[in-house]
Formats: C-alpha cells, structure tokens, sequence
C-alpha cells in the first residue's frame, strides 16, 4: 500500500497560506497594520530560519479567530480563497496531486497552518484527508487557543500516528510512504517516511537532500 502526505505552504502552494491571510486581514482593516505586518513577517522569517516558537506563533496566529463570529470568518475566507489562495495554486501542483490521488490508497495534506485556513484548501486540491494544527473551538467557535498538540516539527509525526490510529492504520501498514515538502522544519518527518522529496526547498533542506540522495522537484512556474 502507498501513503502520500503533502505540506501545504511552499510546496503545494507558491506561497504561505498562513502568511497571506493574516496580509489579508491587515489589508480588510480588520488587524492593525502598523501592529500586525511587521510581526507578521518576523514570524514568517522566523519560520523560514527554524526558529520559529510554535506556541508564540499560534497565539498571535489564532487570537483574531476569536474576535469574530463564525459567519463572518467564513464570508472573509471565501474572498481570501479568490484573492490569496487559487492564485498560488499552480497547475504543476495540481496535477501532482491529481497522478498521488489516482495512484495511492491514502492522500492527505500535513501542515502546521491551522485547520480554519486551510480545509478549504484541501477540498479546492481535491484532497479530503487533513492534518493541521487544531484551533480550539466551544459552541462553534473559536477561543484563540490550540486544541492538541500542534502540526509542527515532530508534531507533524505525532499528529501523523494519531490520524492514522483513527483510521485503523499504522505507518508499518503501508510499503511506501511518500512525504513532499519545502522545508527544513520538516525534515524529521521527511526522514521517517520511505521516500522524502523536497519540493523546492529552502537552502538547508536543499542541501540535506542533496546528501541524501532525495529527489529534488519544483511545482514552480508551469
């Protein structure tokens, strides 16, 4: 059997969903821009340095989840899908995803992002399995805190067993494991899996793929 799991920012996507809706909502007037761009992109940079504190990040990332009713987080994600997301959805990515669907018995997308921003983006991939950090909810909604352990670093590998645990299944079921990704942040889930592939990648997971032999692909500009 094949399990394929994708990361979603930089990798299916040319770009950082959890980055462009928060540029989203500065630009809506609903977050402060001179108070939110700036951490904004320090907590993306941080990300992209591995420095990243998960548990800083998602209080900064979900608290503005909990200042606004359910209805209207919607009606502001489908117009940041239209805006931010379809853009960055390319049509390499897309067809990648479309040969794993066809060719593997389980799919999902694996992402730190939370589960708010990004569901609708599995279901325009096609992809019905998600595994993202959790925002706590109560009543159908959002308290601004974090449900679980997160889908970072080796909580993505946490997050993993437990998804497949729910469904009956353990990694040892599966020959092959495939595991595409952009980042240094995940290397160790990439080196769990049965076949790593980094997908753009940034300079250190570049060059550790390089040494070990993975391949190398880009979903970039086709």
């Amino acid at each position: 059997m094949k399990l394929i799991l994708f990361d979603l920012d930089n990798t299916l996507l040319a770009g950082d969903s959890d980055f462009e809706w928060a540029q989203f909502l500065i630009e809506r007037g609903v977050l402060d821009r001179e108070l939110y761009a700036a951490r904004n992109q320090a907590f993306y940079e941080q990300y992209r340095a591995g420095t990243l504190d998960i548990h800083e990040f998602l209080d900064f990332q979900l608290k503005p989840l909990s200042r606004h009713p359910r209805v209207q987080l919607d009606a502001w994600h489908t117009d940041y899908m239209q805006q931010k997301i379809l853009p960055l959805m390319t049509p390499a990515a897309q067809a990648l995803v479309g040969r794993a669907l066809a060719d593997a018995e389980l799919v999902a997308i694996i992402t730190a992002t939370n589960s708010f921003v990004t569901a609708p983006i599995a279901r325009a991939f096609g992809i019905s399995h998600l595994i993202a950090t959790e925002p706590e909810q109560v009543d159908g909604n959002y308290t601004g805190r974090v449900a679980g352990t997160p889908s970072f670093r080796e909580g993505k590998i946490v997050r993993l067993h437990e998804w497949l645990g729910s469904l009956g299944k353990a990694l040892d079921d599966f020959d092959q494991s495939w595991f595409y990704s952009d980042s240094l942040n995940d290397l160790p889930l990439l080196n769990l899996v049965t076949h790593p592939v980094a997908v753009d990648p940034d300079a250190t997971l570049h060059e550790h793929a390089i040494q070990c032999g993975w391949p190398v692909i880009s979903l970039r500009g086709e």
